[in-house]
């Protein structure tokens, strides 16, 4: 089960990469100016992750009217997440959490997925400015995809 709504929300320092290089992402910088939406997603070069990701990145607009970043995190490296980015035209902040503590922190680790390994599971999570998970969602599947709908009602509650 995901960390509950009402909970305060782990900080966490993560990779990205950059055209500049990889620079360090901090949850906390957020808190007391905009809202966060955390994605957690199994695998970057998988079907559902690449749709689920392209999807976002197409309504990010809609997020930034609501006063909100979106984060997506993966257990891949931040050099993998890249090139999957830029293959698929992902414009959204992707960071690494390839030893799983943030997956792990907001408990929702995936043991063994497809056999290979411990994963993210698929979830979703709303931060409000003050650090409080506003909403908490882990998928059925990580083939099932968030409630979008749900995740901008409580970013549009504030």
């Amino acid at each position: 089960m995901p960390l509950a709504t009402g909970s305060k929300a782990p900080d966490f320092t993560l990779k990205t990469k950059t055209a500049e290089g990889l620079k360090d992402v901090t949850l906390s910088a957020n808190f007391g100016q905009k809202q966060t939406v955390l994605l957690f997603f199994p695998l970057a070069f998988t079907s559902v992750c690449t749709q689920e990701m392209c999807d976002t990145t197409a309504g990010l607009g809609d997020y930034e009217k609501l006063g909100a970043t979106v984060y997506a995190i993966s257990v891949d490296s931040p050099f993998a997440q890249e090139a999957w980015a830029n293959t698929n035209k992902i414009k959204l902040t992707l960071l690494s959490d390839l030893n799983k503590t943030t997956a792990k922190a907001y408990e929702v680790i995936f043991p063994g997925l497809a056999g290979i390994g411990d994963t993210s599971a698929r979830a979703a999570f709303v931060v409000g400015q003050d650090g409080v998970i506003k909403y908490s969602e882990q998928t059925a599947t990580p083939k099932d995809l968030p409630n979008f709908a749900a995740v901008k009602a409580a970013l549009a509650k504030g």
